[in-house]
């Protein structure tokens, strides 16, 4: 398997996790995202070559810019992924509230 494409291994980098931020309200060139960051434009570059790999982005191309577009579908499957994560943590935690609150009455 090649890490790269693994979406959870391309959403593990905070860089990564920013550029989606910044995707998630406009599309954007690469010199556009890479000004927002204190690094490279190369290294800026290559963590949008993994995130496009990862299909967490789109490419379109428009003259002689591309532009890059946040994919909410691929989004969606790392949710469902989660889902049932969070509702066993969300049972654990409703549990412990109930025995907090018999405590704190005692």
């Amino acid at each position: 398997m090649n890490l790269r494409r693994d979406v959870f291994q391309a959403i593990a980098d905070p860089t990564r996790r920013a550029i989606l931020l910044l995707l998630t309200t406009q599309s954007m060139t690469a010199g556009a995202i890479a000004s927002n960051f204190d690094t490279a434009r190369p290294t800026v570059s290559k963590h949008l070559q993994i995130l496009t790999e990862c299909e967490l982005l789109k490419q379109e191309q428009q003259g002689r810019e591309i532009y890059y577009h946040f994919n909410p579908n691929k989004m969606k499957e790392i949710a469902d992924f989660i889902e049932p994560f969070r509702q066993m943590w969300d049972t654990k935690f409703n549990k412990l509230e109930e025995v907090m609150k018999k405590y704190k009455t005692k």
